[in-house]
């Protein structure tokens, strides 16, 4: 267990105040590549999930001092996350690098040992900043 921050400090991630109304608007994106489940490579179902849960979790770590991201982790069971398709690997990379490009911080997870990019996740993001580099996306089903 961690030590109990001292003179009810909050942790770093969660230092700057932050407005609870903006906060309700923060989503997390995760971007899985729709063909995994597909023939031929017809993953099972719990494998595709733990992909989309490994880019998840990656981001949040990977970003956890963010001020947003404290914001979004305080949110508890109202934490609003958005699930989108890639059709194939090549689309999910040239996101990543869009990504990249723009300055959007994320996470891309790739399967190990066979080194098979997966899925990606954002940070959480007020849906205003991010949205115009996802619009091009369905929602995965």
């Amino acid at each position: 267990a961690l030590p109990a921050p001292s003179g009810g400090a909050l942790p770093a991630a969660r230092a700057v105040p932050y407005n609870m109304a903006a906060a309700s608007a923060l989503v997390q994106y995760v971007v899985l590549r729709g063909d995994l489940a597909r023939p031929p490579r017809s993953w099972p179902l719990g494998a595709v999930v733990a992909q989309g849960c490994h880019a998840a979790l990656a981001a949040v770590h990977g970003y956890r001092e963010h001020p947003d991201t404290g914001a979004y982790l305080e949110q508890g069971g109202a934490m609003r996350t958005v699930v989108l398709e890639a059709p194939d690997e090549q689309s999910l990379l040239a996101l990543a690098r869009q990504l990249r490009d723009a300055a959007v911080d994320h996470r891309l997870w790739t399967e190990q040992p066979e080194a098979v990019p997966t899925c990606l996740a954002l940070r959480p993001y007020p849906k205003h900043q991010v949205q115009p580099h996802l619009k091009h996306l369905k929602l995965l089903k």
